[in-house]
């Protein structure tokens, strides 16, 4: 109910920013505010919130002796596909070019005034090795301070493995991590609640400035990575699944519950626990279920990852930053690593794409005028992520000679009697009323 609440807040705001900013533009302008308090508030949670996720997640899975030969499959599965991710997502940015013409040089230098608390300068690494040396911190402190991202993944991880080494003597910072975490999940959430203020404030001010002519840039983008998902789904899922000898198609009936789930409330957290419990019954073992779908939520987020790629790319255009190859092949690199951080709920991805632009010092106003629109493009990218998870189970079963085809004929089967039942008892309701 609190995600159906929000969802429809995030709606009436968008609309009403729409609105305000066509017909009182001035007005509409000084609503800039909101969107960049808002903005502070995502950035206050990107450091604890990535050091903890992160800490947790490779201390908890990142014993090699204990993963075994599943854990080893799992990660290089996850990376592939991740990989192929980004390679899709860079690509469909510079097909569209979404971010090209999307707002005026006067309102972007405008911004660049009023936000420069939260802008830095326009020019990207050039370099791998330049990129190579900047990810290692000298002081984790100052790398928080900044919000640089790739900084505190490193230091996160090299913690991780330290923790992991030590063992039993560090289960209390594991606990307290853990904690932490979760503390920062619900920090999230009721930073959150202030998104309908945020993008209110974003629309109003960017239609008010650019006029209702900039809703066809929003359409853009949106289309885009609509596109983008599709193109991942039919490449790369479908192909997967082929080569598993399972049906795509059969799989996307058994999860349809779930991904409707995740689509309406743009939460992966929120269809979890019914994504697993299905993928039981439709042949993939408990322990693999177990292993994969938590480790998935950390290393494996293929929508969300394939949006960073995009928004990054995005989010130089409209400032002008053209970025080269080479440019985009260390973004791509920076992001195996950043995305690693983003976690299952509502709109953190916006927190993982402001500190990767941080990171390569290009200014997030792209953030802000995604802002508006991210509950849409949310529900696309959080959808594929499940999907995309409830994949690598099926993946890491058949790679270990595990999964149940027998199970998964007789799901199947069960699920089609229960379809045609359900359509035999509407004829009947409709035969009744008439």
């Amino acid at each position: 109910m609190k995600h159906s609440k929000l969802t429809a807040l995030i709606f009436i705001a968008l609309i009403l920013g729409v609105i305000i900013g066509h017909f009182a533009p001035d007005f509409a302008v000084k609503m800039r505010p909101f969107a960049v308090i808002f903005l502070r508030m995502v950035k206050m949670i990107i450091a604890p919130l990535l050091f903890a996720t992160l800490v947790v997640g490779v201390a908890g899975h990142g014993d090699a002796k204990s993963l075994g030969k599943i854990g080893l499959k799992t990660i290089v599965y996850f990376e592939i596909v991740t990989t192929l991710a980004l390679i899709i997502g860079l690509t469909m940015a510079n097909i569209f070019k979404p971010g090209v013409g999307f707002v005026t040089g006067n309102t972007v230098h405008a911004i660049h005034m009023q936000e420069a608390g939260l802008m830095a300068a326009t020019q990207a690494h050039t370099s791998i090795s330049e990129m190579v040396i900047s990810i290692f911190p000298t002081s984790i402190i100052d790398s928080m301070a900044q919000g640089n991202l790739l900084q505190i993944v490193v230091f996160s991880i090299f913690f991780a493995l330290a923790m992991v080494a030590v063992g039993k003597a560090a289960e209390p910072v594991v606990n307290l991590l853990n904690s932490v975490s979760q503390i920062m999940f619900k920090f999230t959430e009721y930073v959150m609640y202030f998104a309908p203020l945020g993008i209110f404030g974003a629309i109003a001010s960017t239609v008010g400035a650019n006029g209702l002519s900039v809703l066809k840039s929003y359409f853009k983008v949106i289309g885009a990575l609509y596109i983008a998902l599709a193109v991942f789904v039919f490449l790369v899922l479908i192909i997967v699944c082929k080569i598993v000898k399972i049906s795509f198609r059969d799989l996307l009936r058994a999860l349809q519950e779930p991904a409707l789930l995740a689509f309406t409330t743009a939460s992966s957290e929120a269809a979890f626990p019914m994504a697993m419990e299905i993928m039981e019954r439709f042949g993939v073992p408990k322990n693999i279920v177990g292993f994969v779908m938590p480790t998935g939520y950390t290393f494996n987020l293929d929508g969300s990852t394939l949006y960073l790629a995009m928004a990054v790319i995005f989010s130089s255009q409209i400032v002008g930053i053209n970025l080269d190859l080479n440019q985009q092949i260390i973004i791509m690199l920076a992001l195996m690593l950043t995305s690693k951080g983003v976690a299952g709920v509502p709109r953190v991805s916006l927190i993982v794409l402001a500190g990767t632009l941080a990171s390569f010092n290009i200014p997030i106003l792209g953030v802000a005028i995604l802002l508006g629109i991210d509950q849409i493009l949310d529900m696309g990218r959080t959808t594929v992520n499940l999907i995309g998870n409830c994949v690598a189970t099926v993946v890491i079963a058949r790679w270990e000679n595990e999964f149940d085809y027998n199970k998964m004929a007789e799901f199947v089967k069960q699920s089609k009697e229960e379809s045609i039942g359900n359509d035999i008892q509407q004829k009947l309701g409709k035969i009744k009323e008439g």
